[in-house]
């Protein structure tokens, strides 16, 4: 039977070092003229925020910003959020950030126009078409890691406070109107956070590769990224200044959140649960259990692993692939267990559960049963 299947393409961007200056015309050309800037605390003192809040003042725009945001963004974030965009009469968001930031605002301007809860427009089914489209806020996306690629998104992963199990809330119109991605917003990260989000961008394509959806172009995407993060990502960590390899990365970060509209697997099914629970850096979680799950899926996606193996220059099918992961890994230290992040074994049971019933669970290339999520766990911490 001949495939069948639903593709949908990221947005405008406006891509390059100092692409920042256009702001307040990115802002303009869809309508914000009272735009609030979202992004997190760590980001809200920082010279490029307040540079940035300094050239949509300039332009008569205001310096609006709401920065009470977790690292695993919460209802709690969410409900103060849409006070504060009411409370300003906003008529716009600037999603400022990394991916808390950045799903953050898009979460803003989605719901501060709807009237039912956000739990009801979780990405199952068709429940998007629950809400009022025409309430939903213009959004203007500026991200300042390369990472989670949640600027070309039309989602946003929010925690629930009370069950502290992260939902994945979508609609089309959260995808932001206008994308700038400028390198130079990147310079100043943490090492750690160059990395974490380094090794998101790479987990988000390597998963899509291996999704068993039908989705060539998104396949063709996550293959190419993932060579941009290969190549790349070190670099970057021994130079922080350099401006072509950090581009390279916002690119790749871009490519990994358009190519898993082909689908994500166990890698975040494993690492949701740990982010809710012990607020760890999703990206980093991601690179932490990356090899057990690899070898989980071995069956499925050797032959995939293969030839990405030999596009990405990387000798020995998918034995050298994973030695590749294992090093790599090494090479930018990130932990080899969950247990330097500070996990514990006496909550498996606990995130196993939660992790066979988390979205991208279904996407994984073979079966995640609780038995399989309790074991792949044990081996991680």
């Amino acid at each position: 039977m001949a495939p069948t299947a639903n593709w949908s393409y990221p947005t405008a961007i406006r891509f390059g070092a100092g692409r920042i200056v256009e702001l307040a015309d990115a802002c303009r050309s869809v309508g914000i003229e009272r735009p609030l800037l979202v992004t997190d605390r760590g980001l809200a003192s920082l010279p490029i925020t307040a540079d940035t809040l300094g050239r949509l003042d300039a332009a008569g725009l205001g310096r609006a910003v709401f920065a009470d945001v977790d690292p695993n963004p919460t209802d709690h974030n969410l409900t103060a959020g849409i006070a504060a965009f009411k409370a300003g009469n906003h008529d716009g968001v600037v999603a400022f950030g990394g991916g808390s930031g950045l799903d953050l605002g898009k979460l803003v301007a989605f719901m501060a126009g709807q009237t039912r809860p956000v739990w009801d427009f979780e990405d199952i089914g068709d429940w998007w078409t629950r809400a009022d489209a025409g309430a939903i806020a213009p959004i203007v996306a500026v991200p300042t890691t390369a990472g989670t690629g949640s600027e070309v998104g039309r989602a946003g992963v929010l925690t629930n406070s009370d069950t502290h199990v992260k939902k994945v809330i979508f609609h089309p119109k959260m995808l932001p109107s206008v994308v700038i991605c400028d390198p130079v917003l990147t310079v100043g990260m943490p090492r750690a956070i160059t990395v974490g989000t380094g090794m998101d961008a790479f987990a988000h394509c390597l998963e899509a590769f291996c999704a068993p959806s039908y989705h060539p172009m998104s396949q063709g995407i996550a293959l190419e990224g993932m060579r941009l993060v290969k190549d790349n990502l070190p670099r970057v960590v021994a130079d922080p200044g350099d401006l072509e390899g950090r581009a390279h990365l916002m690119s790749a970060a871009a490519m990994g959140a358009v190519a898993f509209q082909k689908g994500l697997g166990a890698i975040h099914s494993l690492s949701h649960p740990v982010g809710a629970l012990y607020n760890t850096h999703h990206g980093m979680t991601n690179a932490v259990v990356m090899p057990p799950v690899l070898r989980f899926n071995r069956a499925a996606i050797e032959e995939w692993i293969e030839a990405a193996a030999a596009y990405l220059g990387i000798t020995g099918g998918f034995d050298g692939f994973y030695d590749f992961v294992l090093g790599f890994r090494a090479e930018l230290g990130v932990p080899d267990k969950l247990a330097a992040l500070g996990v514990t074994p006496d909550r498996i049971d606990e995130m196993a559960a939660m992790a066979i019933v988390d979205p991208t669970a279904g996407g994984n290339p073979v079966e995640l049963t609780l038995d399989a999520a309790k074991s792949l766990y044990a081996d991680c911490i």
